[in-house]
């Protein structure tokens, strides 16, 4: 009995320890690759890929060759995703739950006869662009300059830009200031300050409500403050050139700390250009803001920055700064034209 037990145990054992290592085998088998989304472009090529989204008229694809691929919707002749998207329409309507499909060059639309490829706005749309809450980007940077030895000097330039946009409205706050002492004698030391509220129109325009204040001791500025509405339009919103542009009034008061005080009715205007034209991330970008005295027109006051900023690691930032500060009413003894090189690094969001 025993002769005829043994043999049969191995026999148990052994098949135990087969289906255990099939059972393993199958367990670790690899799952199968999620289906491509499937891309034919005008000049005949194919890309397989994830589409990640469309905006300003450019299609994201994810690829296992060649990283993210940025194509031109009017380059594309199919294309059609394995998943549904979201996706907003230029008459600002939402679809959902079906698939992005492109056929001969036309947007193609559940329950609606084909659409025109500039019809599409966006795919994968932010909450904020389709009304819920806000989008926070932000930036805040330090320049430091540092010297010892037969000079002593110390610079800190600092700046801080918040940014909350909605798909109706917009808030910013922007703050900047600048401290420089050489051999400990201090000779700058001035800030600024400006809140603004945007709120969208139908179209390209905007009105806001803008507040500002600033001192300069070394240009005998006290507290220069205004508060006045305005009017504005975005000319252009393509990542490669971006321009926005407003005008408005303005009660503006100023302190002097020698000279005497005054207020005035004003004229503002402003006007934001960006483009990412270099590349890389990088973006150039000009910012000018106006004010000029309605009682006075020689009276005029204009803050220029031309600047390029690069990105780094982390979420921070490098930037070359060029700052004119102008004031053709600026108190005796202090020049109208007040210039600024820096080269700043901070962190964005």
């Amino acid at each position: 009995m025993t002769r005829i037990f043994a043999p049969l145990g191995l026999l148990l054992i052994s098949l135990c320890f087969t289906v255990q290592g099939v059972t393993a085998e199958e367990a670790v088998a690899p799952e199968a690759a999620p289906a491509a989304d499937e891309i034919l472009l005008t000049n005949g090529s194919r890309v397989l890929g994830a589409v990640t989204g469309v905006r300003d008229g450019v299609v994201s694809v994810d690829t296992d060759f060649a990283g993210t691929l940025e194509i031109p919707v009017d380059k594309i002749a199919n294309l059609q995703t394995a998943n549904p998207v979201v996706m907003q329409l230029a008459d600002e309507s939402v679809v959902e739950g079906q698939k992005l499909i492109i056929n001969d060059n036309q947007l193609v639309v559940a329950d609606s006869s084909p659409r025109a490829l500039d019809e599409l706005l966006l795919v994968n749309p932010e909450p904020w662009e389709l009304g819920y809450g806000y989008n926070w980007t932000g930036l805040v940077s330090f320049a430091f300059a540092l010297e010892r030895g037969n000079t002593k000097t110390d610079e800190l330039d600092y700046r801080l830009e918040s940014v909350w946009r909605s798909d109706d409205d917009r808030y910013t706050v922007k703050a900047f200031g600048e401290i420089d002492k050489a051999n400990d004698v201090k000779n700058a030391d001035n800030w600024s300050i400006l809140g603004k509220y945007d709120r969208f129109l139908d179209g390209p325009y905007y009105w806001g409500v803008n507040a500002s204040a600033e001192s300069d001791e070394f240009a005998d500025l006290d507290l220069r403050w205004y508060v006045g509405p305005y009017i504005g339009r975005e000319f252009y919103t393509d990542p490669v050139f971006t321009l926005e542009a407003e005008v408005g009034l303005s009660y503006v008061n100023e302190d002097f700390i020698v000279a005497e005080d005054q207020e005035y009715p004003g004229g503002n205007w402003a006007f934001h250009i960006t483009s990412d034209y270099l590349g890389g991330d990088s973006r150039l970008y000009i910012d000018q803001l106006g004010i000029v005295n309605l009682d006075k027109a020689s009276d005029v006051i204009v803050n220029t920055t031309f600047g390029l900023g690069f990105p780094l690691l982390f979420g921070l930032e490098a930037a070359a700064e060029i700052r004119l500060e102008y004031d053709a009413g600026a108190v005796e003894g202090v020049e109208k034209l007040d210039e600024t090189y820096a080269l700043r690094v901070g962190y964005t969001w």
